[in-house]
């Protein structure tokens, strides 16, 4: 026992939990005293608003809203059910500086605290600018404001859909306005212009006059006008939220933007394809006044009518000018008469002068047919007739004839032939060309000639020296393979 512990050393470090002196306090198990927290800071802080700026917004696909909210030096983590997060008023983003309202509690979970959020609201008209700004920016950098997006506005259309609120006095404006400068068919899509779900309603209708088929039994719209009355910049919140916006931009019919009085600016201004001051300058800038229009289409008519008469009356003028210019018809006719009268008394004396020569000819004609004469004319051709040989005797005698002379003719061919003398010994020399040489200068014009005999032709060779007198043929004698070679190595005789 002496080497054994203490008991001062027993009570510092012992190894089994004991209850001290005095002590009747039982140990809490972290669920406990977790709750107990939970308790302590909900009855403390039950009823809470706190101010900063949202980081790490994320929506849940459950619906639920976390968030933290932060200043310069702490952070405080933030989450907002489903039901509550269905009815802001806004769309939360990373920077935004709110004010929300709600209780704090612990999450036992991960030994935190954090506030959950009954209502959110944008700390202040800055903050709602400042979040306008990133809203703009974000969307002028994707193009949806562009110049060059933006179209023409149809001069008379036959139907205008409004995108307003039913009950307020824009419609009633906008209506009466029509109605003065020129009626037209107006479609009403009901909406409301603020508070929560506005944005979503407002988008909706624009995006279903779009879809509005051509022809259907509800007429599309040639023109879209979206609508409000003026108030702060809040009233006006629903018209710079960017579904709207989008949806503004997205649109297949041209749309007017006329949010707010002059002086009030959303961004739906910027996305349709024209801004109107108020909602009465957008029912005037839709259409013209039908007033005009029929003064103007009068002007027009009456200076068509111009048009047309002013030519037929220059006309009249040029004519009655030049008739004047023209001679009398009667002093015209009056000399054509005369010339008409002259023709015809010649053309009668004419014909009875040329009836008078056909009237002799006849005479002098007729003589000549006497039967008398035709008779002996008649029987000379006849006797001529006699006289002429029988025909056959005429093709025998042509027969002979020419028979005779193709006998001539065939005893004179032989002595035509050209090479009849190659039979008595001669021979025809040709040049390479295959012509006659005849002289001896033409030979020598050709190193080779050709030679026909009777029996064939010989190539030689003709040289250049002149022509040797010709010398008594010797007997031939057999000569051996090497005398005749050297005596003449090509075989080819030579011709001089």
């Amino acid at each position: 026992m002496a080497n054994g512990p203490s008991s001062a050393e027993f009570e510092d470090g012992r190894l089994l939990a004991q209850g001290r002196p005095g002590d009747n306090a039982a140990p809490l198990s972290v669920s406990e005293i977790s709750q107990q927290l939970k308790r302590t800071v909900e009855d403390r802080f039950g009823h809470v608003r706190v101010r900063g700026e949202l980081s790490g917004v994320k929506r849940a696909a459950s619906g639920h809203f976390y968030c933290a909210l932060k200043d310069e030096n702490a952070v405080i983590d933030g989450v907002m059910w489903r039901g509550n997060a269905g009815r802001l008023a806004f769309r939360p983003e990373d920077g935004i500086e709110v004010i929300a309202t709600g209780k704090l509690t612990t999450y036992p979970g991960r030994s935190k605290y954090q506030i959950v959020i009954d209502s959110m609201e944008i700390a202040g008209e800055g903050a709602l600018l400042a979040m306008l700004a990133r809203i703009k920016a974000k969307l002028e950098a994707e193009g949806l404001f562009a110049p060059e997006r933006k179209r023409r506005l149809p001069f008379l259309p036959r139907t205008i859909g409004v995108v307003t609120s039913p009950t307020g006095a824009v419609i009633r404006d906008i209506l009466h306005r029509l109605n003065d400068r020129f009626p037209s068919h107006v479609l009403v899509w009901p909406v409301m212009v603020q508070g929560q779900g506005a944005a979503e309603q407002i988008a909706a209708a624009v995006e279903g006059f779009s879809r509005l088929p051509a022809g259907g039994a509800v007429p599309r719209p040639d023109l879209v006008i979206v609508a409000r009355g003026g108030g702060s910049i809040e009233d006006l919140w629903a018209f710079n939220e960017e579904v709207v916006v989008r949806a503004v931009a997205a649109s297949t019919i041209p749309t007017i933007s006329a949010v707010g009085h002059e002086t009030d600016t959303t961004l739906c201004d910027f996305a349709a394809d024209l801004r109107a001051p108020t909602p009465t300058a957008a029912a005037e800038i839709a259409v013209p006044v039908r007033q005009e229009l029929r003064a103007l289409l009068d002007e027009y008519a009456a200076r068509q009518r111009r048009g047309v008469i002013r030519p037929v009356g220059l006309a009249r003028e040029r004519l009655l000018a030049w008739s004047e210019r023209l001679p009398d018809p009667a002093a015209l006719v009056e000399a054509q008469g005369q010339r008409l009268d002259d023709l015809t008394d010649r053309l009668r004396r004419g014909l009875a002068g040329r009836a008078e020569q056909a009237r002799r000819a006849l005479a002098e004609s007729g003589g000549g047919l006497r039967p008398a004469l035709l008779q002996r004319n008649i029987d000379q051709h006849r006797r001529e007739l006699a006289r002429v040989p029988d025909a056959r005797a005429l093709v025998i005698r042509r027969h002979r004839d020419a028979g005779a002379a193709l006998q001539s003719l065939a005893r004179v061919l032989p002595q035509l032939n050209p090479y009849a003398p190659l039979e008595r010994g001669y021979a025809v020399v040709t040049g390479p060309d295959g012509h006659a040489v005849t002289t001896r200068a033409a030979a020598a014009m050709h190193d080779r000639l050709n030679l026909r005999f009777r029996d064939g032709e010989i190539d030689v060779s003709t040289g250049t020296a002149p022509a040797a007198p010709p010398t008594p043929p010797k007997p031939r004698r057999r000569s051996s393979p090497k005398s005749s070679q050297e005596g003449n190595d090509s075989g080819q005789q030579s011709l001089f």
